[in-house]
């Protein structure tokens, strides 16, 4: 299935280490349109600071004969870009007026479109640049005459994309970026969401991991993309080597580098998300309140599209759990920590001493019982005072409930057996419901029977009731309504499923060991189910959530790229096809983004109402926190935008 990249907001965007001559024009371009050529499948590109000369010509600059050579090279390039129809931003020494200038050259359309002049110049330790450049501070004019063309000139220039309006790029120069107020941050706040920066940035030990820090938290600090161009080892290596280290971060996250020390060229591609960038930035009131001390030139210029079936981008299946086992055990960690503490301040507000937590042997109730177990320790409180409750009903199984059992009992905490099938009964009896009818009814008066008990005996010992659900589970509403949805305190709120599995998993092997490290594992192994129906005939689990509402590796996809991100849905069903690639066909992810779609909107009268529990990561469900809700929005609007792909789907 192939998308035009403007349709979802994406541009492709090359950047370029080329292979050097230093102070050899002719050969410097040659290499840029060979890296251009060889890359069909991209149309933007940015090269280094001074790559049509190479950085390192010291007082070479002072000749003549090589500035005029890089003018001839730009002109080359101009009508380069109109055979191949692209844009490249690429760096030369301009003089102007008795003055030499670093300088962004932005060429397309055959045209030069604008020059932009680098600002501050180091002079310092191994730079000399201020012996022969001047600063953009000491620009006498903001046109530059070229061959009776007249050319925007000057570090006040931003650069619109005719076929992505969204799309604007801001221009700065290596130095510009290491200084305490880099200029990319009044660009930023002047709109553009694309910083671009022309680099020559000379190795040394460690500099790669500070260089790339740099970049990306400049990126995160301006809600931008930032595209870093460094120039590689065909530098002169006289006092220096240049390793060319060329980065493409996006909001704080690393999405392409070359690979150093290469003599050859080298280009890394990534398609840069600008619709999210806009909505990051309209969520952000910081961003909206700041203010640009200077005013700014626009140029548009035009982007051609590209049309893919894949992108250049890291798409994670799991964009909640880390695919770096080191990464996830740190998350799990942070979301531990969190969740611990924010039930410890709960207990020490309260005076409580006692909690009451209903255990069936899942994997949620599992993670609520550690954290409270943890709390309890972190407060040097008595683990006989979590009350463990297991419910035995119609569909429980010998598996769920050996394991709930025999956890408690190996942590130290208090435990009743309470079987609700009696009181259940006697329920339908007085309601009039038919025990063998298995629909909703049977179902939610079991979970509220437990809701009833559990909340009946914090009463008793004068202690809280402690919430076991999950955030995909109040994503999708499946909790019952004043059944297990509510709660005193629910210290699982903020977690989705697919991280829980790994957050237990994690408790298994680095908080507990022995016994209660296998049942942990065990857990983790089980099916998701509430259990509500009665098992098969050999005990196995009969009832599997995921068989009714669809896989939580989807719905937990979606639910990122709905609240976090904000993307409409066809560019969801995109970016999952992106990620699942085979797992899921084209027909079930669909299927699945459409139900989705339904639970989310008409669900929401539940999570209005949601007891207390702690935010642990950037998707949260609370009605008081990230996500104000109207409980009766319609989904008509959502639902059309994927009833549209139904045809293409179908012909797949």
């Amino acid at each position: 299935m192939e998308i035009r990249m403007a349709s979802h907001g994406f541009v492709r965007i090359g950047v370029c280490t080329p292979a050097t001559k230093v102070a050899d024009v002719a050969y410097n371009c040659e290499q840029i349109r060979k890296l251009v050529a060889e890359t069909p499948d991209c149309r933007f590109f940015l090269f280094p600071e001074l790559c049509l000369t190479a950085y390192t010509c010291a007082d070479l600059f002072f000749q003549p004969l090589l500035v005029d050579q890089a003018r001839k090279a730009i002109v080359q390039l101009a009508e380069f870009t109109a055979e191949h129809r692209v844009t490249m931003v690429v760096g030369a020494p301009i003089a102007h007026r008795g003055r030499l200038f670093n300088c962004a050259v932005f060429l397309s359309g055959g045209r030069i479109l604008g020059i932009v002049p680098k600002r501050f110049l180091p002079n310092t330790q191994e730079f000399y640049e201020e012996r022969w450049f001047s600063s953009a501070a000491d620009l006498t004019a903001t046109e530059l005459m070229w061959d009776g063309e007249s050319i925007p000139f000057g570090n006040d220039l931003l650069f619109r994309a005719e076929g992505l309006p969204d799309c604007m790029i801001g221009i700065e120069i290596c130095e510009d970026v290491w200084v305490a107020n880099p200029p990319s941050g009044q660009l930023a706040v002047a709109g553009a969401n694309v910083l671009l920066n022309l680099s020559a940035s000379p190795e040394l030990l460690g500099k790669m991991e500070y260089r790339r820090a740099l970049v990306q938290n400049q990126s995160a600090r301006c809600l931008a993309a930032y595209v870093y161009a460094s120039s590689g080892p065909g530098e002169s290596s006289t006092d220096l080597v240049f390793s060319g280290h060329s980065l493409i971060a996006e909001n704080g996250t690393i999405l392409a580098e070359t690979e150093r020390f290469r003599f050859d060229s080298q280009i890394a591609v990534a398609d840069v998300d600008i619709e999210r960038l806009v909505n990051e930035r309209f969520k952000n009131n910081s961003y909206g309140g700041a203010r640009s001390d200077a005013s700014y030139r626009v140029i548009d210029f035009l982007l051609t599209d590209v049309t893919t079936e894949r992108l250049r981008r890291p798409v994670a299946a799991t964009p909640f759990v880390p695919p770096v086992e080191e990464e996830r055990a740190h998350r799990c960690h942070e979301i531990f920590e969190i969740q611990t503490t924010g039930l410890a301040k709960r207990l020490l507000h309260t005076g409580a001493k006692r909690v009451v937590i209903g255990i069936s042997g899942g994997l949620d109730s599992t993670l609520a019982l550690l954290v409270t177990v943890k709390a309890f320790d972190k407060l040097g409180y008595d683990r006989s005072g979590i009350e463990t409750i297991t419910m035995p009903g119609f569909g429980t199984t010998q598996r769920t409930r050996g394991n709930a059992e025999r956890l408690a009992e190996l942590l130290g905490t208090g435990l009743r057996v309470i079987s609700i099938d009696a009181a259940v009964r006697q329920h339908f009896a007085d309601i009039g419901h038919d025990e063998t009818v298995h629909d909703i009814t049977y179902e939610n008066s079991q979970a509220r029977e437990r809701t009833q008990i559990l909340m009946n005996v914090a009463n008793q010992v004068g202690g809280l009731l402690i919430g076991t659900g999950d955030l995909s589970e109040l994503a999708l509403g499946w909790c019952t309504y004043n059944g297990d949805h509510m709660s005193m305190y629910a210290v699982n709120t903020g977690v989705p499923k697919t991280l829980v599995r790994y957050l237990v998993a994690w408790c298994a092997d680095a908080e507990f060991s022995g016994d209660i490290s296998a049942i942990l594992h065990d857990v983790c192994d089980t099916p998701v189910s509430p259990e509500l129906l009665p098992p098969h005939e050999n005990g196995e689990i009969k009832q599997r959530t995921e068989d009714k509402v669809g896989p939580y590796l989807l719905h937990d996809f979606y639910l990122y790229h709905v609240v976090r991100l904000q993307h409409r849905p066809s560019k969801i069903f995109f970016l999952a096809r992106q990620a699942f690639g085979d797992q899921f066909t084209a027909r079930e992810i669909l299927h699945w983004l459409q139900t989705f779609y339904r639970r989310f909107f008409s669900q929401q009268f539940k999570r209005s109402c949601l007891p207390d529990g702690p935010k642990v990561g950037s998707v949260v469900l609370s009605p008081r926190g990230d996500w104000r809700m109207p409980s009766d929005a319609n989904a008509a609007v959502w639902l059309n935008d994927l009833k549209q792909l139904e045809g293409v789907v179908g012909e797949e």
